[in-house]
Order: structure tokens, then C-alpha cells, then sequence
């Protein structure tokens, strides 16, 4: 085994749409946790961080745009740790669902998303405009390159990835619950990394939003498509992983089974023994 370890956290969080300032000090103290309590050299967040997922119409209000500029100053302040976030942001033809890599106060990457859906209960393609270009960007000697979530449903940003000459994949995701759903992600993203022969840092968010349900479960997976490492399921967590720069590979860590229907079922259900609990957070609209 190398000598040389890039210790990644997985920052499974809670965050609010609409409620920019409150989610970036989450992800202050996420990436400050990361930072100082597990050692870590980069720490990866859910899609559309910022802003919370969905933001929908929120997008149309002009301020939308400053206030998330604001908001990457306000994470300026965290030094030490890389932070691959989500947010809205411009592009050269319109607004993009972008991920942002800030390091010591300097953005050193930016990736927009490529395939926007516009099924079922998403509504992208509404508001953004497909990106068209890999972004990659350098940590302790390894390459690691940017997807957002219902890209690696597809081939073509994964096989740009490897062209790029990536060492690791990094998927930034709000992807809603559904029966099923935790054994449909893995297969998937199996598909990618068998293809490429790239492991994939899968990163989800958890919590809620009117009618869905975010229910976690971060993994990390080896390009064989072996699952090293998982976070917990309907739990804001932060689950470090360990990627060997020399072998190219995961080591094995955290682990947590997917899910029998009936405990994700009782996970869902707002009572619980200890009284109630909700998964659903307010909204809390600061625009």
C-alpha cells in the first residue's frame, strides 16, 4: 500500500432552500469538522449546496447570483481543506448548475452539469443551461474530476473524465428517495466505474423538501465496482473515506448495508419512539 493517503470526508448534510446563509455556515462547520477532527485533505458536499435543492423558482430572482458570490467569500475564511461544493452559478450562456472547488480562498475549478432532467419531479432544463466540458482539478498528486448527479446515468461525462486522464470521480447529488432507489444508485454508478475502471465518490444529501425525501447514503466505489465505504442512510453524517494515490483504489472503511423496504419505510414515518422527528426541513426563503 502507498505511503500517501488522500483522506476525503463525505459531508451528508441537511440543508434548506432557499437559506444561503445559514447552509454556508454549515458548510463552514463541516468543512472545519472535516478539517480538524478526521484530517482531512478535501471535503465534498451535496449538489446545489448553497441554495438547497430544489431551488426552482428561486433561480429567477436577480439577487441569486450575488448572494451565492457572497456566500463563496464568506467560505474564503476556511483554510487548510479543499471544499467541492454546489451552487448556481454563470456561465457564458446562461445560469449553470455548477460545482465549485475552493482552495485557501481561491476557486481552482469550476464544472457545470451536462445532462439536466426534466422528468418526473425534476425541472432542470427550466432553469439551466447543459454544460459541455470535463473540469478537473489536482489534490496530493491525484487528479479528480467533477460530475453532477444525473450525469453518470450517462456514459459520455465519465468516459471524459478518463480522457482527462482522472484518477478518482467526484459526483455531488440530490437524489430523491424511492423504493428501490439505494440498489438502483449502486448499480448505476457499478455501470460507470466498470466502464472507465475509475473508482466514484458518490455524495447525497439527506433531509427533505416538500414531497421529497433525501435519504443519504454516500458511498465510495473502487473501479471494480466494489462499495468501500458508506454513509448512513436518513442522517446528516460526515463519513471519511481513505484513497490511496499510489494504487488508485479506496481502502475499506465505514460501511452500511442498503436498506430492507421495511426499514427504509419506518425511517420514512415521522414518529418514532423517541417522539417525532422530522425529515422535512423549513423552508426558510432570505432572498
Amino acid at each position: 500500500m502507498s505511503a500517501a493517503m488522500l483522506n476525503i470526508v463525505m459531508a451528508q448534510i441537511n440543508l434548506k432552500v432557499g437559506d444561503i446563509d445559514g447552509n454556508t455556515s454549515m458548510v463552514i462547520n463541516a468543512a472545519e469538522q472535516a478539517r480538524d477532527t478526521h484530517q482531512a485533505d478535501l471535503v465534498v458536499f451535496p449538489e446545489l449546496t448553497l441554495c438547497g435543492y430544489p431551488p426552482e423558482d428561486l433561480l429567477l430572482r436577480p439577487s441569486l447570483i450575488l448572494r451565492t458570490e457572497q456566500a463563496l467569500h464568506r467560505l474564503n475564511a476556511v483554510k487548510g481543506i479543499d471544499i467541492v461544493i454546489g451552487v448556481p452559478g454563470m456561465g457564458a450562456h446562461g445560469l449553470e448548475n455548477q460545482a465549485v472547488v475552493l482552495r485557501d480562498g481561491q476557486v481552482i475549478a469550476r464544472y457545470a452539469k451536462q445532462h439536466l432532467p426534466n422528468y418526473q419531479v425534476f425541472d432542470e432544463k427550466r432553469y439551466f443551461v447543459p454544460g459541455h466540458q470535463m473540469a478537473t482539478f489536482d489534490c496530493k498528486g491525484t487528479r479528480l474530476a467533477l460530475t453532477i448527479c444525473e450525469d453518470l446515468w450517462f456514459q459520455e461525462p465519465a468516459m471524459q473524465a478518463r480522457e482527462a486522464g482522472a484518477d478518482l470521480i467526484l459526483s455531488l447529488n440530490a437524489s430523491p428517495f424511492h423504493k428501490d432507489k439505494q440498489s438502483v444508485r449502486r448499480e448505476t454508478i457499478r455501470q460507470r466505474c466498470q466502464e472507465t475502471g475509475l473508482p466514484v465518490l458518490y455524495v447525497n444529501l439527506f433531509g427533505g423538501q416538500d414531497e421529497l425525501v433525501f435519504d443519504g447514503g454516500s458511498f465510495a466505489m473502487n473501479g471494480d465496482g466494489r462499495v468501500m465505504t458508506c454513509g448512513d442512510y436518513f442522517t446528516e453524517t460526515l463519513t471519511p473515506v481513505r484513497f490511496d494515490c499510489g494504487t488508485k483504489l479506496f481502502v475499506e472503511g465505514h460501511f452500511v448495508e442498503e436498506q430492507f423496504v421495511e426499514e427504509q419505510v419506518a425511517h420514512l414515518c415521522p414518529i418514532c419512539t423517541d417522539g417525532y422527528t422530522a425529515l422535512w426541513s423549513p423552508v426558510s426563503v432570505t432572498m
